[in-house]
Parts: C-alpha cells; structure tokens; sequence
C-alpha cells in the first residue's frame, strides 16, 4: 500500500537537503554584520585630504591656493571645476592644465601651437574675441567688454576678429513699405551703420601685438543685407584712433572690409610713425591710386617689413608711388602686391625702384596684366640685386621674348631661390633654365647656411 501510494502520478519528489555548514561560512557565524563589509582602516581618508577637499568645494567663495604646498596645490587644481568664475581665477591660477581644462570644455577644436603653446593665453584670447564678435552696438553693455580688462590684459598678446554685430535695425513706418524693397537694394534703408568701438579697449590691452579684423557678418543666411558688411568712415575713424593708441601692436591685418581710398588714408594718417608697427595687411579691399599713395608716404614713416594689398585696384600710378618710397625705404623686406592692375606702367615702376633698393627680399607681382616691357627692366634688377631672394611673377603675359631675357638676367645672378613664372607664356626653354639657376642657387644657399652652423 505505501509502495503504491509513493508512485502514485499526484506525489512530489523532493531532492535531497545539503547538511547546512555553518562554519564554512563566517559571516553567518557572526551575530554583527557590519553595514560596509568592505571597510578598512586601511582606506580611511588622511586629514589633509579632507582639508583640500573642502578648499575644492568652497573655492569659489574662500579661494586658498598660494599657501599651499606643491604636491597639495596640484591636488587642488587637478579638481577644481573649469567652470568657476574667472574674477576668481583668472589672475589666481597660472597652472596650464587647469586652463587646458578650461579650454577643452568650451571648444572642440584647440591648437595650442597658435598660441605659443600657452592654453591660458588661448583661453583669454578666444573668450574676448568671442565677446566682441557677439556684442551688439547700444544693446551690450560696455562693461560686458571693459569688465574684462583685468583679467586678461596680461595674457591677450593676439585678437582676430572674424565679425563685427551691426546695430539692431527698427522696423521701418507703414508708410514706407513701398520704398523698402528698392532702399534695401541700394544698400540705403537706414543710418550709416557703426560697429564695436576698439578705442575703448585696445589702448587697455598692455601686451596686444597682432590684430586682425574683418567687418562682415558671419552666417547671415537669409537676413543678408549689404549693409552688414558695411565698414563706415565713422568705424574708419574711430578704429584708426584705437589703433594709434595701441602703442605694442607689431602685426595689423585688415582684409574684406571695403576699405576704399579715404578709409585707407585715414588708417594710414594714424599708423605714421608707429613706433612698433612691422607688419600691415589691406588684402581683398577697395584701394586704388589715391590709398597706395598713402601706403608709400606710411613706408618711409614707418619702420615696417612686411607689406601685403593683394586683391586691391591699385593702378600704374599707385605703384610709381609705393615705388618711389620703395627708393628710399631700408626697412621693408617682403611687398605683395598681386592681384591689382599695375600693368606695364606699374611694373616698370617697381622693377627700377629695385635698382636701388638694397633691403627687399621678397616680392609678389602675380596677376597683374605685367609684359615683356617689364620683364626687361626685371632681367637688370637680376643682374644688379643681390638681395632679392623670391619673385613671384606668375599669371602675367610675359611671353616668349620676356622669358628669353629674364634667363638672361638668371644667368648672373647668385641669390635667387624662388622665381615662380607659371601661366606667363614663356618658352619651355627659357623655363627650364630659369628653374636650373634657381636650383642651383637653392644648393649654394644650403651649403653656406651648413657651414656657418658648423662654423657656430
């Protein structure tokens, strides 16, 4: 009976219970567990640590950071937060780390390099720039900019400006809505515009060596308006007042700004006799004639080395005056002047001056409408200057004749390592001989900077 009731289909069967080992495992010997069955007094947190965890998190309000060791001092730092405020930390915190930091958090791209590998110079130089670029005439306040002053005067050595806010426009009466497609047009619908006036801050910037500036919009989309690239002579006059100021400024780059004749002249009016200006840049502007003649009287009031109005509408007689300075000048080493209309009559103009200038070394003519009158005169300067290292005289029709006699002039000289004639017509042969004295000139340069290093 107990046999069959056991093998009846509504049994269980149960496997067999495991004898409980209580002392295999101690815990469950133990009448107290504690919470953390981890903990250690191995781990526990030294007492100077806790100091400079509270200085972290009350760093802001207290900050203590010159009086502390090194080795705690790098503890602190490698945690403060990036994000603190920089009245708290600009002129306290010197450590890159902590600025590089800073610098990854806001931006994507960082190129150290092109700030002297300093991440703090990038970080106060990017931040100023991008507070100019978005300030908005009589709606920013000033003190957004000039609020900044001390906290970065020290460290800003370099400001490129890629856009300029305009002021907000109002909306224009009913009345005129008839006129506003044609106004707008025209470019006439409203006041001459003013952008971020510089003479508030640039004198402030004790260590400002490079500015670059360009007065466009960026991105306007479908809200484009001539307008907004607009360089007014009220901007002119109060950037050239600024830039007098800035008595540190070496490098002034001022491109795709409409910068025509009287603007150019009154830029010019307030550079002469900088005391520290050596590099100028007025590429892809509006300079004719009546600018260039400004530029060469700034030449010889000036002690400036590098000259660059590519993309300009200086003519023949603008180049006569640029070359006519050029006679005089002991200071200018490299003059870019491509892509401006000097023709024949400019070209001859220049290629005498380097008759008698004994300083310039590099020289840019491409594009120009240059032909073989002024590769005539050019082929002398070959003979007689030996100081001129490049020239670049490509996109001219110089033609066959040209070619022929800028060989002859390559023949005798010794000093030329860069002669670019591409898409000039010359001959294959005139070419080919030209780039044999250029190599041969590149290899003798090569030697004699090898020996005087070993000399040194």
């Amino acid at each position: 009976m107990t046999a069959t009731m056991s093998k009846s289909p509504g049994a269980r069967m149960y496997p067999p219970v495991a004898k409980l080992n209580l002392a295999a495992d101690p815990r469950k010997m133990r009448r107290i567990i504690a919470e953390d069955p981890e903990w250690s007094l191995t781990v526990v947190p030294l007492l100077s640590n806790l100091c400079l965890q509270h200085i972290v998190r009350n760093f802001e309000e207290k900050p203590i950071l010159e009086e502390l060791l090194p080795r705690h001092k790098d503890f602190v730092l490698e945690r403060l937060s990036p994000s603190l405020p920089l009245q708290v930390t600009a002129n306290l915190i010197s450590d890159d780390g902590y600025w590089k930091r800073c610098c990854k958090q806001r931006w994507s791209l960082c190129d150290v390099s092109s700030y002297g590998h300093s991440w703090k110079r990038m970080f106060f130089e990017r931040h100023l720039e991008n507070i100019i670029e978005l300030y908005i005439p009589n709606v920013t306040d000033p003190k957004t900019v000039l609020g900044m002053v001390p906290l970065c005067r020290n460290y800003v050595k370099r400001l490129d400006i890629s856009q300029l806010m305009p002021p907000i426009k109002e909306p224009q009466k009913s009345e005129d809505d008839d006129n506003s497609d044609s106004a707008s047009d025209m470019g006439m619908d409203g006041p001459s515009m003013d952008h971020f006036d510089f003479g508030i801050l640039l004198d402030k910037l004790s260590h400002l060596e490079e500015f670059h500036v360009v007065y466009r919009v960026k991105g306007c989309g479908m809200n484009f308006e001539w307008n907004l690239f607009e360089f007014t002579f009220r901007d002119c006059e109060s950037l050239a007042k600024a830039l007098k100021s800035c008595k540190t400024l070496r490098v002034l780059r001022i491109h795709q700004s409409k910068v025509d004749d009287e603007k150019c002249r009154q830029l010019v009016n307030n550079l002469l006799d900088h005391p520290s200006l050596r590099e100028l840049n007025l590429s892809h502007n509006l300079i004719g004639d009546r600018g260039a003649r400004a530029i060469g009287k700034l030449l010889n009031r000036s002690k400036l080395e590098s000259l660059t109005v590519y993309d300009n509408n200086i003519r023949g007689p603008g180049a006569q005056a640029i070359a006519y300075a050029l006679t005089k000048n002991s200071s200018l080493l490299s003059l870019n002047l491509r892509l401006n209309r000097l023709g024949d009559e400019g070209g001859q103009a220049i290629a005498q001056a380097l008759l008698k200038n004994r300083t310039l070394k590099w020289l840019h003519l491409g594009g120009n409408e240059m032909t073989e009158p002024t590769a005539t005169v050019l082929s002398q300067v070959l003979v007689q200057n030996n100081t001129l290292r490049s020239i670049n005289l490509s996109c001219n029709r110089l033609g066959m004749d040209g070619g022929k006699v800028l060989e002859e002039g390559m023949c005798h000289n010794s000093s030329m390592v860069e002669c670019d004639i591409r898409l000039t017509e010359v001959g294959q042969e005139s070419d080919y001989c030209i780039s044999q004295v250029v190599r041969n000139n590149q290899n003798q340069a090569h030697r004699k900077h090898n020996t005087e290093e070993n000399l040194a």
